[in-house]
């Protein structure tokens, strides 16, 4: 049973509308002003918030205000309550994140209509979205609809990328954010003397792009290319904006799906910084196996180039190629003809990475 927390200050609406909402089975808590109505909210927990306008102590806006700040009840649907009908007022509540806006006396059919469209559309966005583009188009087409821009509802497409090619370079106008469907893309920062530093191998399933677009300066903070054949789409920087800013719901869900795995690139850093090569080296194979990325199949060899490999664990090439035969003589691992790293032995490689 979804639960509504109703804050009105005339005692007659209040009843009344608390017997409609439980007449139209569900759960109702009641407050006769703001104040009360934020304490009740915090130990309720509302699915939704039917709240008036003009209030003694705290109006509803302070209220919306004040739920917006709280970590729990940000992004609560909320829907205003007023005898008003100035627009003013409306802009301004829809501007603090409010979902809807009812001019009473209102119509039982539309009071519950509105309910039953926000809590719908709420828990829409709520639902896991797969990592594909499918899943992707679906978010975006329920994120449209949950603030209003129908803009964002269109269906984004994949353009091809071949192996080597690249898909920005650092420095370039930051102009959109890229999801990959499929092959994997290399990040990577130059170094005055002429090296890569990789910032990160990712694949399907991931963004890359997002920290650019954040970029003050409006510019990509670093260069991104393909490793392998790819299929890979662009969302424009403009939705990515609205998507971001647009209501505490969608942006909560839209940085999950976009945050990849930030706190372990954190560890990389730190890894970087204070680690020996060998447990760079020993931890980058096993992150790359584990991730399944530019595996070969069908055994699962780890196709990389040295000189990526090298600016993964931020290291001269031929120190990294040192480090492998280490590995390779102490039966950690073995090459192919192709060059590809085979993991024999799991267990000492993960020792190698914590020691």
């Amino acid at each position: 049973m979804k639960k509504i927390l109703l804050i009105e200050d005339n005692e007659t609406v209040r009843e009344n509308t608390a017997e409609l909402l439980a007449l139209a089975d569900y759960g109702v808590l009641t407050a006769e002003n703001g104040e009360i109505g934020m304490e009740r909210a915090r130990t309720f927990l509302p699915d939704l918030v039917v709240c008036d306008i003009m209030m003694p102590k705290m109006d509803g806006f302070e209220v919306l205000r004040l739920m917006g700040k709280d970590p729990i009840l940000a992004g609560t649907p909320f829907i205003f309550l007023t005898a008003k009908t100035d627009r003013g007022d409306m802009r301004t509540g829809m501007n603090l994140g409010a979902d809807d806006y009812l001019t009473k006396p209102f119509e039982e059919r539309e009071l519950l209509d509105a309910i039953a469209s926000r809590l719908e559309k709420h828990d829409g966005l709520k639902r896991k979205i797969s990592r594909d583009l499918e899943g992707i188009n679906a978010f975006l087409k329920e994120a449209s609809e949950y603030i209003e821009l129908e803009d964002l509802s269109r269906n984004y497409s994949l353009r091809p990328y071949a192996k080597k090619e690249v898909v920005f370079w650092e420095g370039d106008s930051s102009h959109a954010l890229y999801f990959i469907e499929s092959g994997n893309v290399k990040t990577y920062k130059g170094t005055e003397s002429g090296k890569e530093l990789v910032t990160g191998i990712f694949g399907p399933g991931d963004f890359i792009g997002q920290l650019s677009l954040l970029n003050s300066a409006g510019t990509y903070v670093e260069n991104a290319v393909v490793l392998e054949d790819a299929e890979l789409c662009a969302i424009p920087r403009a939705d990515f904006i609205r998507l971001l800013y647009g209501n505490h719901i969608v942006s909560q869900k839209f940085i999950c799906m976009i945050s990849n795995n930030l706190v372990e690139m954190q560890a990389h850093l730190v890894d970087m910084a204070f680690s020996s090569v060998r447990k760079r080296a020993a931890k980058a194979l096993l992150d790359l196996h584990g991730q399944g990325l530019i595996l070969d199949r069908p055994n699962g060899g780890i196709s990389i180039a040295r000189e990526d490999f090298a600016g993964m664990i931020g290291t001269a090439t031929e120190t990294a190629i040192r480090t492998l035969s280490d590995f390779k003589d102490e039966g950690l691992i073995t090459t192919d003809s192709g060059r590809r790293i085979i993991i024999l032995n799991k267990g000492e490689l993960i020792k190698a990475a914590q020691f």
